[in-house]
């Protein structure tokens, strides 16, 4: 079982890929059991902000109460920015909140982690997405694709846009976020968290399209971080005197 330590952003921050990179038009097979044992014991489903609006639009819920509702939140110990995961249910042997016996009740809007799986992304800061195959050990059919197929079967494809956004945008602001960290008193670094989680996640609404909000999300948080980075220099300054 994995601690909050041992995750950030993009997953468990101790994670190496140790398989190789699948070109889109190569085979690849798995075997599977049907048996939904990939959506138990796990406590690694990391949400981006995207997920979490998709997951909100089929509730019909703000994405805030939805994150507060199913997920448990935590800020990366590398990147730290906010890392919003599925908090499994204890009472029901740590299953995914959404799984219903052996199937997802969220299914059309399920996150990116569970669409790919057994497959993996990978997406560089140039926006170079890459894809390869995960370990798996529940047995069963044996299942034979290629990865364009398989993708285009969970409409991975429609979405590739988008997640390579969310992905550039947590790279650009892991080089923002680290020396602001470490320059602002504690007060001034919570506001600086929660300005984050109102920009990556919850200043969404599910009826309107998720990038020009995100993008919107970005100026204002840009503006928003300048001004604590002005407070905490006047602060600096005065000290001085």
């Amino acid at each position: 079982m994995l601690k909050d330590s041992q995750l950030d952003l993009c997953g468990r921050v101790d994670f190496a890929r140790t398989t190789p990179l699948l070109a889109r038009d190569e085979a690849f097979s798995f075997a599977c059991a049907g048996c939904g044992g990939c959506c138990r014991g796990r406590e690694d489903i990391v949400l981006s902000g995207f997920d979490l609006w998709r997951i909100a639009g089929r509730l019909r819920l703000p994405p805030q109460t939805v994150a507060r509702a199913f997920c448990r939140a935590s800020i990366g110990q590398v990147s730290h920015l906010p890392v919003l995961r599925l908090a499994p249910v204890r009472e029901e042997r740590n299953n995914c909140p959404f799984l219903t016996e052996n199937h997802c009740a969220i299914h059309d809007a399920e996150p990116l982690v569970c669409a790919l799986y057994p497959l993996a992304q990978e997406i560089s800061r140039e926006g170079e997405v890459s894809y390869f195959l995960q370990p798996t050990g529940c047995g069963g059919r044996v299942i034979e694709a290629k990865v364009e197929d398989y993708l285009a079967r969970y409409d991975v494809p429609a979405r590739e846009k988008t997640d390579v956004r969310w992905a550039q945008t947590c790279m650009d602001l892991e080089d923002v976020v680290e020396p602001l960290d470490a320059a602002l008193e504690p007060p001034l670094r919570r506001r600086m968290q929660a300005k984050l989680w109102q920009a990556l996640y919850f200043k969404f609404d599910y009826e309107k399209e998720f990038l020009p909000q995100l993008e919107e999300n970005l100026v204002w948080l840009g503006a928003e971080l300048q001004k604590l980075t002005d407070y905490q220099q006047r602060r600096n300054t005065y000290r001085k005197k």
